[in-house]
């Protein structure tokens, strides 16, 4: 279902950068997704999303970010792809996104775009364009096998489309990586698929990998993950509830090990563990 709604605001501050990712402004085109992870912590209630499979398009995004990047007095990278995917298939219909990123080129702000879909290639000509203030594109991919991503991600392109957008992007000139999270306790939390996660990200050109060895679970989220995982996986819901219960970390048991091995494999492999961030232009005036 698709609804149209009137945003207030389209650009969330920060004061500081976030320390992972280096966005300092939010944005935020739609509310719901279509991907349907059964992961996604924006199902939880904080988030006030009554139905997270209902899309929520906001009409007069385009001109709310006109408007409000012309009057933004410090520049950051705008992110986008927290709260929902800036690329599930509505966006193939509305293009909001690809309109923002119009809009971002023109104001010269750098951006950093979180996504599960290779829809994103529509865009490498905009995203060439930002590049040359600053542009990281960032693909979450948690499952070597396509199979297993379609189950967990049921509405996403499977990982092995990722891989090739990834590696599109970066031929391109496009910086790229992997946020490598969540990687599910007891389901992706093998030795064998961080190695072929980080071997795969290395064939595509990826330039670095953020890494996350477990998810976070509360309220509304948790009950949606916990119906999924009986239907999915039978008995994994209980081993969840033992080790887990209501806490809100579940962190991999193996999440030491599983660490180590993503450190050597990406030290072998020459990628990055932390993505690089926009730097502003010295305002230091040059004396002739």
């Amino acid at each position: 279902m698709t609804t149209e709604i009137i945003a207030k605001t389209l650009l969330s501050s920060a004061k500081q950068p976030d320390k992972w990712s280096g966005i300092k402004y939010t944005m935020n085109l739609y509310r719901g997704c279509q991907h349907q992870c059964i992961y996604c912590d924006s199902r939880s209630e904080c988030y006030q999303i009554a139905d997270f499979a209902e899309i929520q398009v906001k009409v007069n995004a385009l001109d709310r970010l006109s408007d409000e990047i012309r009057r933004k007095k410090v520049k950051g990278t705008i992110g986008t792809g927290s709260m929902n995917d800036p690329y599930m298939p509505i966006e193939a219909e509305r293009r909001l996104t690809r309109g923002a990123l119009q809009i971002i080129s023109a104001a010269k702000f750098p951006v950093h775009i979180i996504t599960k879909s290779d829809l994103v290639t529509r865009d490498a000509d905009i995203l060439q364009e930002i590049s040359r203030v600053y542009v990281a594109v960032s693909f979450t991919i948690t499952s070597a096998d396509d199979a297993l991503s379609k189950k967990l991600e049921p509405g996403a392109p499977v990982s092995s489309r990722r891989f090739a957008a990834l590696k599109s992007l970066s031929e391109n000139g496009i910086t790229a990586g992997l946020t490598m999270m969540p990687i599910l306790p007891f389901i992706e939390d093998s030795d064998e698929n961080i190695r072929a996660l980080v071997g795969m990200a290395a064939e595509a050109g990826a330039s670095y990998i953020l890494p996350g060895f477990g998810l976070t679970l509360r309220d509304r989220q948790r009950e949606y993950f916990y119906a999924r995982l009986e239907r999915l996986f039978p008995g994994l819901r209980e081993q969840y509830q033992r080790r887990y219960g209501e806490r809100y970390s579940a962190e991999s048991p193996r999440a030491a090990r599983l660490g180590q091995i993503f450190k050597e494999e990406c030290a072998r492999l020459g990628i990055a563990t932390k993505m690089p961030f926009y730097q502003p232009e010295s305002e230091q005036l040059t004396l002739f």
